[in-house]
Order: C-alpha cells, then structure tokens, then sequence
C-alpha cells in the first residue's frame, strides 16, 4: 500500500493528476477516480444520516458500512488489490431480509421524503447508485471484481429500505406519490 497522509497540501496534484494506492498517477478525470470520489461521497452522506435519531441496530449497521466503503474505496485505489470481502456482501443482504420483514409490502411508489433521517437515507441511496453506475462504466476498460459491485448495489437497496424504517420512527409511515393510475382504478374508471 501507498504511504499514509502525512500532510494534505502536497500540490502535486496541480497538474491534473492525483496518486493512486500503487503510487501510479492518473487523470483526476478518470473513471477509476470518478468511483473512488462517488463512494467518498456516498460515505460522506452516510456519516451525515448518522448526525439523525434513529434505532440503536441501524446506528450499528450504517458504521459498519462506512468501514467497508472505506475498504471499498482503497480497493479502487490500489488496482487488483482486494479489500471488501465477499462476506460484506452477505452482510447487507442478511441486513436487507432483517429490515424488510418488518415492513409492510408496498402498494404504490413511493417519495424520498418523509422525516430528515428518511430523506437523508434516500439521498444515501441514490449516490449509491451513481457509485455503482460508475464502478460499472470502470468495469468496461479495467479488470474489477464482482463484490464492489454487488456491495453497491446491495447498499442502495437496504438504502431504500432503511428509508422506509425510518419513516416510521414516532410513528411515522411512507409518503406515497399520487398516481393517476392508482388514482382511476380506486375512482372505478
């Protein structure tokens, strides 16, 4: 692995490039830095969902998924290096049948909206999957294992789900968007 951070302002990436883990340069343009920044950002959003009330368990859960995109993110900064095992994986999928066991099912779309926890939580899922999106267009020109996909597709959908758990704290529930199609079919037309 690359050295540590020693000092922040080092200018050498004044000239457009940044360093990667393996101590190569690349373009601050380039799809590999462009996933590497989505899935800064996304843990970004994620400790800023954490500044929220919620339940003990989801506190929990959502740490523990800032430590494996951090794993993740230093996995695409050092190429063919592997960091997010497959089990982190498996540990949001065991996280999404916990959760969504405790909804009920859903008749209609919902909105990202709700209380502060919620909506932060949907905006959680949607740069999870701009990441993934852009794990996916990396994939295209370099060799990339499945799990860092698959982590990131996993995560936007427990995203949604623990949006859903959220909402329902105090009593809460989903706020539905008002189809004209549901709408008609209720009205009997």
């Amino acid at each position: 692995m690359g050295k540590r951070l020693t000092q922040i302002a080092t200018r050498t990436g004044d000239d457009g490039t940044t360093g990667l883990g393996d101590n190569t340069r690349v373009s601050k343009d380039s799809l590999r830095v462009h996933a590497m920044g989505d899935v800064d950002e996304l843990n970004s959003h994620i400790g800023l969902l954490l500044c929220e009330e919620m339940p003990g368990d989801v506190r929990e859960l959502l740490v523990e998924i800032q430590h494996q995109l951090f794993n993740l993110g230093g996995e695409l900064s050092i190429p063919g290096f592997e960091l997010l095992k497959a089990e982190a994986v498996e540990a949001l999928d065991t996280a999404l049948a916990k959760y969504n066991a405790q909804l009920p099912k859903l008749q209609e779309f919902i909105l990202p909206a709700g209380n502060r926890a919620a909506s932060q939580a949907h905006v959680c899922r949607t740069v999870a999957r701009r990441a993934e999106r852009a794990l996916v267009a990396l994939g295209a020109s370099d060799k990339l294992r499945e799990a860092p996909r698959q982590y990131l597709n996993r995560l936007s959908d427990l995203m949604f789900v623990l949006a859903r758990v959220l909402n329902r704290m105090n009593g809460g529930d989903d706020v539905y968007w008002k189809s004209e199609r549901l709408a008609r079919s209720q009205d009997g037309a």
